[in-house]
């Protein structure tokens, strides 16, 4: 035992706590980022941080996945806490979203990742990522108006008075939250070029956090016109534990809404989660595989901890696992070490966090969106054909025009109706020739023919001319479902009428006689 307790505390401090440190720098400006972007207290999106390290961690069978706050969250997360109009309502969502999850874990329904098709899930994750920056936007330019783009954008256009109209606009932007906003993407993008990759020793979002408080300060001392306001840095309060929102359980069974929400949030969470955990598998170098359905449990107990706790929900996250891989973690330790960490920042420098301008976090998530939209992305879709292409698409502008999980669940019966169609088409093969002056067709049945196939097979029967020669041949078939099979033998009375000599391999007669 004590072998054991000393080999963990070497990997510890030589591994995990470097590690957990590097994780750390990159969890605290996104914790902060993902809670602006949802709408939520910016506390929130830290304790969020906390509670993935230190409860999550413990109870995963992920050795090296990180868990916290999520950009694919941040839309459906947003939008539930504006409808009920009461942060601590949402809260309710988000324990019924880990009660959801909980429950998948223990009926061992973590498979349910595997039955989304890829161009959905790209489509989900495209339009999070278009919302994400329309969202960001105003924030990026120091906007102090509400409704941008109605209010903002669109009245530059409403009237012939451009000029004047542009004037006003003007009047309601932040040149300094511009210049912070544009000096931030120029560092990230010039940080993931590969000849920036030695400079990597510092997390690009820390970075470019870090530059934002020293430009605002550059702005106090040189520059008071380009100064931000109180109101245009984080306010995070220096007593957190005092001001935290607990969930109001009395409108549990009153929101109907709640429950819709908490099922949604579930559902998305699941399934960022367990395609994370999939692409971290495949980074770890040890090669160990996680348990989904324990991911599944752990990641519910730790929502439902973020309901009750104040919290807004978490998922395991690709940007945080990835940077664990390349700190050199060896175990859970490291995600452990980083929600520690997350824990002490907001526990003792509160007022460093202050400093913060909310231009450098928009501009986090502007990039964030960028990356899960890439124009990369859309030619490659375009590439695989319009199979994959048109689910693609539709998926991202449901999702727009509705909301995520009606988005989703249009794309999902775009490509139902594709697959039903390619089964319409290639579970049998019809072909024409001719013997002794004879036209002679062959229906060549595939691997499995089901009920989806009776309209087109009944079609091509009755367009078999009569005199001819007909061969329906069955004998490759797996599975021939019972309404294919009662259309044939329906069909023997009708070919002897016509004169059209039906010959069956491998499909056996059925009886019909009592058939209404």
């Amino acid at each position: 035992m004590k072998r054991t307790i000393k080999y963990y505390r070497i990997i510890w401090l030589k591994y995990d706590l470097p590690a957990g440190l590097s994780v750390f720098l990159v969890a605290l400006p996104l914790c902060l980022g993902i809670a602006l972007a949802s709408g939520a207290p910016l506390y929130a999106g830290i304790l969020s941080g906390v509670i993935g390290g230190l409860i999550v961690s413990l109870i995963s069978g992920s050795q090296l996945a990180v868990s916290g706050p999520a950009a694919g969250l941040t839309t459906v997360v947003a939008a539930s806490i504006i409808a009920h109009g009461d942060y601590r309502i949402f809260l309710l969502a988000v324990i019924i979203a880990g009660l959801f999850q909980f429950i998948l874990g223990l009926l061992k329904l973590g498979v349910i990742a595997n039955y989304f098709p890829s161009s959905v899930i790209k489509g989900m994750l495209a339009a999070i990522g278009i919302i994400l920056i329309s969202k960001q936007i105003p924030v990026a330019l120091g906007y102090d108006q509400p409704d941008f783009w109605a209010g903002g954008i669109l009245k530059l256009f409403s009237t012939n008075q451009f000029v004047g109209n542009l004037s006003n606009f003007n009047q309601h932007i932040t040149r300094g939250a511009i210049l912070i906003t544009t000096i931030s993407i120029f560092v990230m993008s010039l940080l993931h070029r590969p000849f920036a990759n030695k400079l990597k020793i510092i997390p690009a979002p820390l970075l470019v956090v870090v530059l934002g408080i020293l430009v605002n300060i550059a702005f106090t001392e040189i520059a008071s016109g380009y100064l931000l306001k109180p109101t245009q840095l984080v306010n995070i309060p220096d007593d957190v534990f005092a001001n935290i929102s607990f969930p109001n359980i009395s409108k549990l069974f009153i929101e109907p809404g709640i429950w819709k929400d908490g099922l949604t949030i579930g559902l998305l969470a699941s399934l960022e989660t367990l395609l994370c955990i999939e692409a971290i598998d495949k980074l770890d170098r040890r090669n160990r595989i996680t348990p989904i359905n324990r991911e599944l449990v752990a990641q519910g107990i730790g929502n439902i901890a973020c309901g009750f706790l104040g919290a807004i929900p978490i998922t395991a996250v690709i940007v945080r696992g990835s940077a664990n891989v390349d700190a050199g973690a060896r175990t859970k330790l490291s995600a452990f070490t980083h929600g520690l960490f997350l824990l002490l920042s907001v526990l003792l420098i509160p007022f460093m966090l202050n400093k913060i301008p909310y231009a450098s976090l928009s501009a986090i998530l502007i990039v964030t969106g960028y990356n899960l939209a890439k124009p990369k992305l859309f030619r490659n879709m375009w590439s695989l054909g319009f199979k994959q292409f048109i689910p693609f698409m539709i998926t991202i502008f449901a999702i727009l025009i509705t909301d995520l999980l009606i988005g989703v669940c249009i794309g999902l019966f775009i490509t139902i109706y594709y697959i039903i169609r390619n089964n319409f088409k290639e579970e049998y093969i019809i072909t024409k020739t001719f013997e002794n002056n004879v036209e002679t067709y062959l229906i060549k049945l595939n691997s499995n023919v089901t009920f989806l196939n009776k309209v087109n097979l009944r079609r091509v029967l009755e367009n078999v001319p009569e005199k001819s020669v007909l061969t329906i041949d069955g004998s490759d078939c797996n599975f021939i479902d019972y309404d294919i099979l009662e259309i044939i033998s329906q069909y023997t009375n009708k070919a002897s009428e016509r004169n059209i000599k039906l010959n069956l391999k491998g499909v056996k007669k059925v009886n019909v006689t009592a058939i209404h």
